[in-house]
């Protein structure tokens, strides 16, 4: 139950990051393109890339703190952050089908279900 309150937490934390960060940066750059959520993944995606990397490779750290840090508030960021680091990871074990798949499926499946989403959505 502490793991998940804790990611709980971080998820929280990690939101209201995403929703500062992705409201001030049109004030600067303009609202024309979806500047604040591209920044916001891959700022996502860079944390995500030195967090695992630092708490696999450089120290082990309590599995409560890497999950409240990289899947509560990172996660919490951008799941695309997650979606990057577990494609390289298929990457670096050279499961290149696999990655392909999973990219692929994600996008495709992922746009999909946004387009039928908003289908349904007008129904209602």
């Amino acid at each position: 139950m502490k793991t998940y309150a804790l990611v709980f937490l971080g998820g929280g934390i990690g939101a209201v990051l995403r929703y500062w960060l992705s409201g001030a940066i049109p004030r600067y750059w303009g609202s024309s393109f979806p500047y604040g959520i591209l920044t916001v993944n891959i700022l996502g995606c860079f944390l995500i890339g030195i967090v695992m990397t630092v708490f696999e490779n450089r120290f082990l750290i309590n599995p409560s703190l890497r999950m409240f840090i990289a899947i509560g508030i990172i996660g919490g960021f951008t799941t695309f952050s997650t979606f990057s680091y577990e494609t390289l990871a298929m990457l670096h074990d050279s499961e290149f089908l696999k990655a392909g798949l999973y990219v692929t499926s994600s996008v495709l499946f992922g746009l999909g279900a946004t387009y039928i989403g908003s289908i349904i959505g007008k129904i209602f």
